[in-house]
């Protein structure tokens, strides 16, 4: 599973530095290239020699592409093909998945230092397995929103408050990374039913907001716009928690 952890620390490097550097100047090329060095470095500080290392190489390819097709060019352009950087990722972990039997193991820098973390868990998992968590971490905190993004695009489901004047449903883009952390980590101590917790309560708390909208005046967005909006998104981020937290378990 050592290709699958450099593939998900490289994806969530790349959306990290995009939603860091987009905000204030796109620059293209230079999250992706960060995103690729990070996978190479990552790929030598685990001893991937031989074999694995053509593997890091066409792992950091896939992470340079994601970025390009992810991200527009202008950060507040619709993405015009959302399917494709979630096919390419899809596709990428499933052949993953596939290979993982013949990727090789952690070791080196990396499998040294979660032998001498000072954290009980770490200690007693394997190399691979932490790696996988450090990647899983990076894709809850930054590609989890880019995943609902071009899934919201993907299904032309817009956000129906998009240019109204007091935007009720905002701090999705906080409460989406918190929530998927916290389902992430209730997971890995073994704690689902907690992590079901969170699902329900997010649905609790967000209940008032929604029926703000039913009996509107006919001018703003209907109640069934804002639901749909509010599930499909809601729903890809708690998938993309889940998925993720699947590799990093089995």
């Amino acid at each position: 599973m050592s290709w699958i952890a450099l593939l998900l620390i490289g994806v969530g490097t790349v959306d990290f530095a995009h939603a860091v550097l987009d905000p204030r100047k796109p620059i293209r090329w230079v999250p992706e290239a960060i995103g690729a060095v990070v996978v190479v470095a990552f790929g030598l500080l685990s001893a991937l020699f031989g074999g694995d290392l053509a593997a890091v190489i066409v792992i950091a390819g896939i992470v340079v592409l994601w970025g390009f097709l992810a991200h527009p060019a202008r950060p507040e352009a619709v993405n015009p093909h959302p399917g494709i950087p979630l096919a390419l990722l899809g596709g990428a972990v499933f052949l993953g998945i596939l290979l993982a039997p013949a990727a090789g193991e952690v070791a080196g820098p990396v499998a040294a230092w979660a032998e001498q973390a000072p954290w009980v868990w770490v200690e007693a998992a394997r190399p691979e397995a932490v790696l996988l968590a450090f990647g899983g971490l990076l894709v809850q905190v930054s590609t989890g929103n880019v995943v609902v993004q071009l899934v919201l695009d993907a299904t032309d489901v817009a956000n129906p408050l998009d240019g109204l004047e007091g935007n009720k449903l905002k701090g999705g883009r906080l409460l989406g990374p918190l929530e998927r952390l916290t389902i992430f980590g209730l997971g890995l101590t073994g704690s689902l039913a907690a992590a079901g917790l969170v699902v329900a309560a997010k649905g609790l708390i967000r209940w008032p907001e929604l029926q703000s909208f039913r009996g509107g005046d006919g001018d703003g967005p209907s109640i069934n716009d804002v639901t749909e909006y509010f599930l499909v998104g809601s729903f890809v981020s708690w998938m993309t928690a889940l998925v993720t937290l699947a590799l990093v378990i089995t």
